[in-house]
């Protein structure tokens, strides 16, 4: 089967379902990915064929501009930039941006079921211009279109649609065409908003199913280091502020994390990519700066995780049972906060009144409160049983013959 994989040009919109796309490979269909920006880039060294549907300008470098305040006039923007704000959201911008061109790769590349994330409009239409089915799959371990206050504090209706959307089936000549949903997939563990295999249910607004999936960590790959591979003599603490925080808040953050944990005898692991480091000075020598380093390369070796609140970086400690304490950005970041608070596996602050004695008080208790590791175990024991990657696409191939 010919399966057209969408999905929005951020890292933690598109990573998460990697491994699904892997697994569509493996069972020996043929896969294409169809995003924009660095994110092609990216998945292309996921060793996946990917079609970089809107290569005329970066747009995810202009929606952070935009968040930032750093935008051009409107007068010089393209069409479809104009045409996004007139959206309730920045997704509106992927959604004016990107539709047309992943309807094209979807028809040159003969498409027969397209996989998309369900925070991105782009999918949905494409299914719905091609006639095909779609299968929907949630990226945040923070919340899923499953949720009702999820849905009434957003606005969502039954055909979850809004302006942008409209404007876009006019333009492209989609008309009134619906997609045909397969099921809806919720990544999230349980005891966290998701579902156990026998509590699949019926989308109430439309009946479409609802089905869980295990989530499965990817955040690229590497060459590791010896160190990796080996678990410390002393905790081992991972820091990171994602790929979106430093270029959206700057690093200021870090000073305290890294003051308060200098302070201790830990090892910490700084993952800060190519965030300029240079405001913070002198790292405490307890602390390794590896720039860019999967997280799944070094976090089962770690004892804690000191990080934002991105939704990914979020489920990774989870998969692997790591207690976390998150200082949460923006977006839905201190949504995935709440959600590890009250489940009990990690503890929060916020990053503007952080410093480094809190910082050194609430790590110290993620380390020796016996609550923490617990709970963690309980969630990572919880996704290990969930159905995986694999299992979910044969069942969506199944479905759709």
């Amino acid at each position: 089967m010919k399966i057209l994989f969408a999905t929005a040009p951020g890292y933690g919109l598109t990573l998460p379902i990697i491994p699904l796309v892997w697994a569509a490979r493996a069972a020996g269909h043929e896969v294409l990915l169809a995003t924009a920006a660095e994110v092609a880039e990216a998945s292309a060294r996921a060793g996946l064929p990917v079609s970089d549907v809107f290569p005329h300008r970066d747009v995810w470098q202009d929606l952070v501009a935009s968040v930032t305040g750093d935008d051009t006039d409107e007068a010089a923007m393209p069409e479809e930039y104009r045409l996004a704000r007139r959206g309730n959201g920045p997704f509106a911008l992927f959604t004016a941006t990107m539709t047309e061109g992943t309807i094209e790769a979807g028809r040159a590349f003969g498409a027969e079921l397209v996989v998309t994330t369900s925070d991105h409009a782009t999918g949905i239409l494409a299914a719905a211009a091609l006639g095909v089915p779609v299968l929907e799959v949630g990226n945040r371990v923070s919340w899923s279109m499953r949720d009702i206050d999820w849905r009434n504090e957003n606005g969502q209706d039954m055909s979850g649609e809004d302006q942008v959307t409209r404007v876009m089936r006019e333009k492209l000549g989609i008309g009134q065409a619906i997609a045909r949903p397969i099921a809806r997939i919720d990544p999230r563990a349980p005891s966290m908003g998701g579902l156990h295999p026998q509590d699949e249910h019926p989308d109430e607004r439309d009946g479409v199913p609802w089905w869980p999936m295990q989530f499965v960590p990817y955040n690229g790959g590497a060459v590791l280091p010896e160190w990796a591979l080996y678990r410390p003599e002393r905790p081992r603490i991972a820091v990171t502020l994602g790929t979106v925080v430093p270029s959206v808040n700057g690093v200021s953050s870090l000073a305290a994390v890294l003051a308060g944990l200098g302070g201790m005898d830990v090892e910490v692991v700084l993952a800060a990519g190519t965030a300029d480091l240079s405001e913070l000075g002198e790292l405490p020598a307890n602390v390794r700066s590896v720039g860019f380093l999967p997280l799944s390369a070094f976090l089962p070796s770690c004892s804690a995780i000191v990080h934002h609140g991105g939704s990914g970086t979020t489920a990774a400690p989870l998969f692997y049972g790591i207690p976390q304490l998150i200082l949460p950005g923006f977006a839905d970041n201190p949504v995935s906060a709440q959600r590890v608070v009250d489940r009990g596996v990690g503890l929060s602050h916020d990053p503007a009144t952080i410093d480094a004695d809190t910082v050194r008080s609430m790590v110290q208790r993620l380390l020796t409160e016996d609550s923490f590791g617990k709970a963690a175990a309980e969630v990572r024991a919880e996704m290990a049983v969930q159905p995986s990657p694999a299992s979910v696409l044969a069942r969506a191939v199944e479905a759709v013959r």
